[in-house]
């Protein structure tokens, strides 16, 4: 009896930590204004290369080469890595402007390769601020404002990293985007406004020229944006958010894309959770470096669609056990708090960003959407992480839209 109630109060207590934390950022995210001066690109002289690792990317190339052509001034370059491609990808890059340098290695697949091999292209001649640009994002701003920031700081900048549709959003869609949505918007603003740093997102990423050349390389990574984040802040460089500069892509065009891209995404988040939230706590206290407790804390926090399951089983657990007499009320009450801080973080969420796109009424279904997201953990518990890199198939033609949306977290 009292270890099986110690039992259900640690797990209720473990759980906690992370609600709490989602409702800080969420409290955090709401307060109006910025921690950092912005940095105007008006006059800008920093030296900027542009990188856009493509994988069979064809379809969608050349308008992504003219419009990334559009933020570049006299000096600047925009290398395109045709990375082991199949199509016309190299051709249509360099016929609409662009440096082109092509990878043909099959057994080393993944954007970690094709960013390592972009740079030692660019060791001839470094830049000072490198900037990372997935081959099918559109740029909402100034990349040479991530640049300036980049070089000011001596740290890498990302930018708000949203995606808009073109399908037509369904009420399933609609309850996907708001964790989406607590995921790349509400949280990294949380931190930014307490001050801290963000986490890297994959895309509208500036490097200055050694923090980016000196990081570890991380491969065939699922999360290698992720992990080069973490590695940057362990070694003094941890991001820092510019939410006044938005990159834009597209939502998977299949079901069977967008389950992988959830595969991959979460299988690797979750590994890199167990691995690195010890560490970066550990060093932070240890070092008396906040920005990497900070960092810690937030890796803490599961998906959300996870975070809501465990917490929800816990609750019903705990309320059977305290019923029938086999525990206390502490592990309840302790279980409900963490679903009482879960559930007001998500609705201060929605009410503040979320709530002009996604109406209430579909929080009905939110059950139903967790219950499409275990097959996903299941996988993982069965067969561990997903190993191997695959390419989300998207749709051909681009658009910038203001709905907000993760790539990672569909």
């Amino acid at each position: 009896m009292i270890a099986l109630e110690v039992l259900t109060v640690v797990l209720a207590g473990v759980l906690l930590v992370p609600s709490t934390v989602l409702l800080v950022e969420a409290v955090a995210a709401r307060v109006t204004g910025t921690t950092v001066q912005a940095v105007s690109p008006a006059g800008s002289t920093v030296r900027l290369a542009i990188v856009v690792p493509a994988h069979n990317e064809g379809p969608q190339i050349e308008e992504t080469v003219r419009h990334l052509l559009g933020q570049l001034q006299s000096g600047d370059r925009l290398v395109v890595v045709a990375d082991n491609c199949d199509d016309a990808t190299a051709e249509l890059a360099r016929t609409a402007g662009a440096t082109v340098i092509e990878r043909n290695q099959p057994d080393r697949r993944g954007k970690g390769f094709a960013i390592a091999f972009a740079l030692v292209h660019l060791d001839a001649d470094p830049p000072e601020v490198v900037v990372l640009v997935d081959a099918d994002c559109r740029v909402n701003g100034s990349l040479r404002m991530l640049a300036e920031r980049a070089k000011a700081t001596g740290r890498p900048i990302q930018a708000e990293y949203l995606l808009g549709g073109q399908q037509q959003v369904t009420p399933m869609t609609a309850v996907s985007s708001l964790a989406i949505l607590v995921r790349n918007r509400v949280r990294p603003r949380g931190l930014h406004r307490l001050g801290q740093p963000c986490h890297l997102t994959g895309s509208g990423m500036a490097f200055p020229w050694k923090v980016l050349r000196d990081a570890p390389a991380t491969g065939a990574n699922l999360v290698e944006d992720l992990v080069m984040g973490i590695e940057m802040a362990l070694a003094g460089h941890p991001a820092q958010l510019c939410p006044e500069v938005q990159i834009s892509s597209d939502l998977p065009t299949t079901k069977s894309a967008a389950a992988s891209q959830r595969r991959r995404w979460e299988h690797g988040q979750l590994h890199t959770l167990v691995e690195y939230v010890p560490r970066l706590v550990l060093t932070g206290i240890k070092e008396r470096r906040l920005s990497l407790v900070s960092l810690g804390l937030d890796l803490a926090v599961p998906p959300l669609a996870l975070l809501t399951i465990m917490e929800g089983a816990l609750l019903l657990a705990t309320g059977a056990l305290t019923l029938t007499g086999a525990t206390g009320q502490f592990g309840v009450i302790l279980a409900a708090i963490d679903v009482a801080a879960l559930v007001a973080a998500v609705g201060l969420a929605w009410f503040k960003f979320g709530r002009r796109m996604i109406p209430l009424r579909y929080g009905l279904l939110i059950p139903l959407y967790m219950m499409r997201k275990i097959p996903v953990y299941l996988s993982l518990l069965v067969r561990g992480k997903q190993k191997t890199w695959e390419r989300t198939a998207r749709a051909p033609k681009i658009e910038t839209t203001s709905e907000v949306r993760d790539p990672k977290s569909l």
